[in-house]
């Protein structure tokens, strides 16, 4: 085995984002690319020598390759050990328990999450840190300059390894080891939940489905809800991971997995139901009749998370993106327990996790996640409900009702204008936060505004301030509506509008959400703008 070092130029555009590089997956394929942004990588973190890295994906289309393509590399830039999932497929979650347990230096991580997979659809790679969490930004720009300035990469001239052989090999002087990638994640799970207790819920007749939407957690699932819970098999739906997701869209929301949906509002539909998404962190709820947005579950979780052994003592705080419903502020407000409001994006949450500041934490993306890793996981929440309804002998409705009556209820929706001009789009976010400081005080669509600003964070850990996070604008009465562009998408923009209005207990707490937020919307579509910068009158999806 030789190592060889090739010249190249830069690429434009191989700046990360808040999940990493995300791209066409042709564009990933073209040659010299994906070797670049990893040279980037290793130069980025002062080199691969004698590091230990976890490697891994959803599985998606060029995943396999592109793996190969990375441990030649590493080795070549004298990396200790690769820890690889078989077959290279690993979650988002399971590569960050790995990390952590395993004691690596980082990991890189292929997936680009909930968008499809194909030659003709979406590719993505990330690097997570020693903590098991995404890079933070003080690292992704460090890579985006290695990027622009990058001349040479090195690699091995030598043959593709095996990745479905289980056991330890050499690739040059780089220890190469296969692991199972669902073993160690299961039994993580196994010492936070009460399986015990999920079993006989099963025993007793409960019934459940779970959507794995052709991605990477339908082996976790289906090795840890049939097989060691004891679900009746085919509780597992699209459990077997494909290179284009069954030609579907892995986002584990009421549009893309309609079916399971449609299913479980049957008067005969299963007692529970739930989906994750490509690289297994983000997920749906539902119950018999009921779909849970992903801040209502956070904020169930956070009152109920006692219930799993894991939380018995207690949970030390929560936090939430800035754009997810503030449904579990008044959960924490109630247990006297501290709120945090992040910007988007999963690596903010991991300073408040490192100090030990929070517990959990959740994003209205359908992310949701604990102190047990440094990423939002799927299958994690999953069985978590799992176990408070078991303790509780409760339906997920009677759950969420009874929460309600307590705290109030959150009426929340994103809207979702996806693949708009870029230009326009842009201009739409400018000419709304010039007008920011006017807004205070007028009423629009029979609203009046209380506040509107530009969202900036300061970490009460680090000290580090990010700036440009997003425009809010406060209505009188809990009313409230957000507009970010999302960096998650591979074409235009994706315009995202955030539409909240707070129900106290003694409410109205049974309105249709869209009714409900009917007047938020129409407000924040005048103030904004809409059609004229988007050309658009209705989005293209709503959660």
């Amino acid at each position: 085995m030789t190592i060889v070092t090739h010249a190249c130029t830069p690429f434009e555009g191989q700046k990360p984002g808040t999940s990493g590089l995300r791209k066409k997956t042709r564009v990933f394929m073209e040659p010299g690319y994906v070797e670049c942004f990893v040279q980037a990588i290793f130069n980025a973190i002062d080199g691969a020598e004698g590091k230990t890295f976890v490697v891994g994906g959803d599985g998606r289309y060029f995943n396999a390759e592109t793996i190969q393509t990375i441990l030649r590399m590493a080795s070549a830039n004298g990396a200790k050990r690769a820890i690889v999932g078989q077959n290279g497929l690993l979650s988002t979650p399971a590569a960050s328990h790995l990390i952590r347990k395993r004691g690596a230096q980082g990991g890189l991580i292929l997936s680009a999450s909930h968008n499809p997979g194909g030659i003709d659809a979406d590719f993505g790679l990330k690097y997570n840190v020693s903590n098991g969490g995404p890079a933070p930004e003080s690292v992704t720009s460090a890579i985006f300059e290695q990027t622009t300035q990058i001349e040479s990469f090195r690699t091995l001239d030598t043959e593709d390894i095996d990745l479905s052989d289980l056991g330890e090999s050499k690739l040059g002087e780089m220890k190469v080891e296969i692991v199972d990638p669902v073993a160690d994640y299961a039994k993580l799970m196994e010492k936070i939940f009460d399986f015990d207790a999920i079993k006989a819920l099963f025993q007793a007749g409960f019934t459940m489905r779970f959507d794995a939407m052709h991605a990477v957690t339908g082996p976790y699932a289906k090795a840890i809800l049939e097989d060691k819970l004891g679900a009746p098999e085919g509780t597992v739906l699209n459990g077997r991971p494909s290179v284009d997701f069954g030609k579907g869209h892995p986002d584990p929301n009421p549009i893309w997995a309609k079916a399971l949906v449609d299913m479980v509002m049957e008067d005969e539909g299963p007692d529970f139901a739930a989906a994750s998404d490509g690289d297994g962190d983000r997920n749906m709820i539902l119950g018999r009749g009921i779909y849970v947005t992903p801040s209502d579950s956070l904020a169930v979780l956070a009152a109920n998370a006692h219930l799993a052994p894991g939380y018995a003592d207690g949970i030390a705080g929560v936090a939430r993106s800035m754009p997810t419903s503030r449904a579990c502020d008044r959960v924490a407000d109630a247990m006297g327990i501290a709120c945090f409001e992040t910007p988007t994006g999963w690596k903010f949450f991991g300073n408040l996790l490192d100090a030990g500041k929070v517990t959990l934490c959740g994003e209205e993306s359908a992310g949701t996640g604990s102190d047990h890793v440094r990423e939002k996981d799927g299958l994690w929440a999953v069985l978590l409900w799992l176990n408070i309804i078991a303790v509780k002998g409760q339906s997920v409705l009677h759950i969420l009702r009874d929460h309600w009556k307590e705290y109030g209820r959150n009426y929340y929706s994103r809207h979702d204008f996806e693949a708009v001009d870029a230009a326009g789009a842009a201009d739409l976010m400018s000419a709304l936060e010039a007008a920011l400081p006017d807004l205070p005080g007028q009423s629009v669509a029979g609203l009046r505004i209380e506040e509107a600003d530009q969202f900036s964070y300061h970490d009460p850990v680090d000290g580090s301030v990010s700036r440009n996070q997003g425009l809010r604008i406060t209505f009188e009465g809990g009313a409230r509506g957000v507009l970010r562009l999302s960096g998650t998408g591979t074409e235009g923009a994706t315009l995202r509008v955030y539409l909240e209005r707070y129900e106290p207990p003694e409410g109205d707490l049974e309105i249709e959400t869209q009714a409900a937020l009917a007047q938020v919307a129409a407000a924040v579509a005048t103030l904004c703008d809409l059609e004229k910068h988007t050309g658009r009158t209705k989005p293209d999806v709503m959660t």
